[in-house]
């Protein structure tokens, strides 16, 4: 029995997938979690197998998340489901150390897919993804400037984004305001960008957040 836990911030997206999923042999949802924060807890109580992670959520999203429930649990598969096809969110939460990336409008049948690809051992794309990051590697293709952050630079980016200040992002993160305060003023270097409100402006336009809310 591959044992599946959700992580999403919205409950009918959990809802859905979880109903889905109950009529697939070998599969059992164990728990569901609205942030990655409660992940961390649910992994350390339910045990699960194999991991569907949304990206954009409150707290530390989806991208610090798998990185810390990799650092737990070395042994565990996340699958991203996302809106976000585009890069450079795939290359990040696979280099985070994702075995499998899917977008939210695949099927039922592909979900299940990934989870029994991903729990042999082998990584998993969804074709609309691993086409995007073809393109994004061939000659004279348009590029995000988002592609050039490191990996640190790009979670702090998702929070600012959110709204979070540099203490709020201090704690979530466990590190200094003065180590939060280097990156942002670093990736705003990076991104040619004055504040906050630019940062997330240049977001909404390469399609990194899915809303302007906090604009």
């Amino acid at each position: 029995m591959i044992k599946v836990l959700l992580v999403d911030d919205h409950e009918l997206v959990r809802k859905g997938i979880r109903r889905l999923l109950e009529d697939s042999t070998g599969i059992k949802v164990v728990s569901e979690a609205g942030n990655g924060e409660e992940a961390f807890d649910e992994v350390k109580k339910h045990n699960p197998s194999v991991v569907l992670m949304d990206v954009n959520m409150p707290g530390i999203g989806g991208l610090e998340a798998t990185r810390k429930l990799l650092q737990l649990d070395p042994s565990l598969k996340v699958i991203i489901v996302t809106i976000h096809t585009a890069e450079p969110f795939p290359t990040k939460l696979l280099e985070a150390g994702a075995s499998g990336y899917l977008t939210k409008d695949c099927g039922i049948s592909e979900i299940v897919k990934a989870i029994r690809t991903v729990s042999k051992g082998e990584r998993y794309l969804s074709a609309d993804v691993a086409q995007h990051m073809a393109l994004t590697m061939m000659p004279g293709s348009k590029q995000s400037p988002f592609q050039i952050l490191s990996q640190r630079e790009m979670q702090v980016m998702m929070m600012v984004t959110q709204g979070q200040n540099v203490q709020q992002i201090s704690d979530k993160l466990c590190l200094s305001p003065k180590t939060i305060s280097t990156y942002r003023h670093r990736l705003f270097e990076k991104l040619n960008v004055e504040n906050d409100v630019e940062l997330t402006r240049l977001a909404i336009r390469h399609g990194m957040i899915e809303n302007g809310e906090n604009v």
